[in-house]
C-alpha cells in the first residue's frame, strides 16, 4: 500500500550530529533515495547543526549516495555546534531551512542530537524524525542502535587477539572498550571472549571481588586473563585498576590495552546496514504521515516510533540475565 503525505513535505533534509558510527552512512543513503521513490526532494546538511546554521548544504539524489552503504563514518561529516545552542544560532538555522525550501529534518545521531532536533522543532516549527545512531546502545526506544553490533564485532575480534598473546605469556590483560555511561559493549563482548570479570558503570563492583575473582581463577588451574571494563567504569579507570592488581598480585604479568576510537570506524555489518536502511524507510514515511518529535527505531524487529522526550530521558537497561551468564561462564 502506497503511504499518503499527509503533511505534503516536498523536500527532506538530512544530517548527522554528534559522534560517527558505522551505519549512518546507510542511513543517509536509505533516506534519500526513499525520499526519491515517493517524489520528494532530498538535501544533505554538512557538519550537523553547525552546517544547518552556515547554509553549508548540498542537494542529493539516489546516484549521490551510490557505494556509501559500505562505508563506516558520515558522509556528510559530524560536529558539535556550541552556536545551535544558542536562540540566535538556531535562528540562523531556520534561515537556512526556508531559504532551501526544506520542510522537514532526519537527524541521525544520539540524545544530544535528538534534544537539539526537539527544541528546533518547538521554537521554529520545523517537523523532524531521529535515527539513533550511537555505539553505545543507550538510547530507550530501540533494541539497537547504528554502530552498535560493528563496534561490538570491532572489540570482540581485538580481544581475541589479545586472548592469542595473553595465553602464550601467562598474562592479565585489562581491556578498556567504549561505554561512558553504559556496558552494552562490555558485557556482551565479554560474554563473547570468555573475558574471566566485566567492569560495568551500572554494577556497583569493588576491588575486593575483583581480586576474588583472580583467586578464584588461580584455584581453578586459569594461567591468563582477560578483565573486560567499560570506559565509564566506577572504580578509577584501567590503568588503575591494573596497577592495584600488579600491588596485590607482584607475580602477575599485568598489561592493559585501550581499545579507543577503532570501535567507532570501520565497514558496518550487516546487521548495521539494514538496520540503517530500514530506519531511513521508516523516517521518510512517518514525516509523510504527520509524525514528528518521534525516534525511529526497532523492537522486536519491528520498526516503532518513540516520543523525543522519552527517548533523551530514559535509558535502555543492561539484561540482569546476562550478568548471571556472565559470571557463570567464567568460573
Amino acid at each position: 500500500m502506497t503511504k499518503k503525505n499527509t503533511l505534503k513535505i516536498k523536500k527532506i533534509g538530512v544530517l548527522t550530529s554528534g559522534g560517527d558510527s558505522p551505519g549512518m552512512n546507510a542511513a543517509i543513503r536509505s533516506v534519500v533515495r526513499s525520499a526519491s521513490y515517493y517524489g520528494i526532494e532530498c538535501c544533505g546538511i554538512r557538519l550537523g547543526y553547525e552546517g544547518l546554521i552556515n547554509g553549508n548544504v548540498v542537494e542529493m539524489g539516489p546516484r549521490s549516495v551510490k557505494n556509501l552503504i559500505n562505508r563506516g563514518g558520515t558522509e556528510l561529516k559530524s560536529a558539535r555546534s556550541a552556536e545551535f545552542r544558542t536562540v540566535e544560532g538556531r535562528q540562523k538555522a531556520a534561515e537556512t531551512v526556508k531559504k532551501y525550501g526544506i520542510d522537514a529534518l532526519v537527524v541521525i545521531g544520539g540524545d544530544g542530537s535528538f534534544t537539539g532536533g526537539m527544541i528546533f522543532q518547538q521554537e521554529q516549527g520545523v517537523p523532524f524524525i531521529g535515527i539513533p545512531g550511537t555505539i553505545d546502545n543507550d538510547i530507550f526506544g530501540t533494541d539497537y542502535t547504528l554502530g552498535y553490533d560493528t563496534a561490538l564485532n570491532t572489540a570482540v575480534e581485538a580481544i581475541d587477539k589479545i586472548r592469542d598473546t595473553a595465553t602464550s605469556h601467562n598474562r592479565v590483560f585489562f581491556v578498556e572498550v567504549m561505554g561512558r555511561d553504559a556496558g552494552f559493549i562490555a558485557l556482551n563482548s565479554g560474554i563473547a571472549t570468555g573475558a574471566l570479570d566485566i567492569l560495568i558503570p551500572e554494577v556497583r563492583d569493588n576491588i575486593e571481588d575483583l581480586f576474588a575473582t583472580f583467586e578464584n581463577a588461580q584455584k581453578n588451574g586459569k594461567s591468563s586473563s582477560i578483565v573486560v571494563v567499560a570506559e565509564g567504569e566506577k572504580l578509577g579507570g584501567v590503568y588503575d585498576l591494573a596497577k592495584f592488581t600488579k600491588m596485590k598480585y607482584p607475580e602477575f604479568d599485568v598489561r592493559v590495552t585501550v581499545l579507543g576510537h577503532i570501535q567507532r570506524g570501520g565497514t558496518p555489518t550487516v546487521a548495521d546496514r539494514v538496520l540503517a536502511s530500514r530506519l531511513g524507510l521508516a523516517a521518510v514515511e512517518g514525516l509523510m504521515e504527520g509524525k514528528s518529535n518521534v525516534m525511529a527505531g526497532i523492537q522486536s524487529n519491528k520498526v516503532v516510533f518513540t516520543p523525543i522526550e522519552e527517548a533523551i530521558k530514559k535509558q535502555n537497561e543492561i539484561d540482569k540475565d546476562l550478568i548471571k551468564l556472565a559470571d557463570i561462564l567464567a568460573i
